[in-house]
């Protein structure tokens, strides 16, 4: 699990390409012996000092954002109203880039989904607040590893998305060409994903399961 973990902490690979590799792996979290989990079919790339929508643009940094300038694999989590958002951070310390996980596909623990969403379906997991709340995600987790329990990603069933479908982030108006970047990345064709087009594939947007 770590070699397979290593584009996500090793800080190497440019945070765009750990917002793809991250879509197919498993989101797992354990709260009590309830395990939940799902997989990841949407992600957002926030490109640091000059992404003018990042939290960390122009180098701010405030006690709650240290998180950010942590190492790779780190967990930054925030609140945006009365949701809490899942983020990883994707570069070597000092330099804060991270990527925003939006959306999962179910995978065990549905029902412990609903029951803490009150809702079933899609409406469960495709959002970034709707995706914590149905996980228990919270700010506990807030600057720990993402490589250790109880909340985690595992890459060892990594899924395959037939295509990687790239568009502008959801909610940053005014940023200049940080509004219209295309650094969305969505398993095209998943019903989970938010502000979905079109209609889903019968094959919910998956190629294969790589072990």
């Amino acid at each position: 699990m770590i070699f397979e973990m290593s584009f996500l902490t090793n800080g190497s690979l440019e945070t765009v390409d750990v917002a793809k590799q991250l879509l197919g792996c498993l989101l797992v979290n354990e709260i009590k012996g309830a395990v939940t989990s799902g997989y990841i079919v949407e992600t957002e790339a926030y490109l640091g000092v000059e992404d003018q929508a990042c939290h960390s643009y122009n180098y701010k940094r405030t006690p709650r954002m240290e998180a950010m300038y942590e190492p790779a694999g780190t967990i930054y989590i925030y609140k945006m109203h009365t949701h809490h958002l899942l983020n990883v951070v994707t570069k070597e310390e000092g330099n804060p880039q991270a990527v925003l996980i939006r959306a999962v596909e179910p995978l065990e623990g549905s029902s412990v989904m609903a029951e803490r969403r009150g809702k079933r379906g899609t409406e469960l997991t495709n959002g970034p607040g709707k995706l914590t709340k149905a996980m228990g995600i919270t700010m506990e987790e807030h600057g720990t590893s993402i490589l250790e329990p109880a909340l985690r990603i595992d890459a060892s069933e990594k899924r395959v998305p037939l295509i990687i479908e790239e568009s502008e982030r959801i909610g940053i108006p005014n940023k200049g060409i940080w509004t219209h970047t295309p650094l969305r990345f969505t398993v095209k064709g998943n019903p989970y994903v938010s502000r979905r087009k079109g209609t889903s594939r019968v094959d919910n947007g998956w190629d294969a399961v790589l072990h």
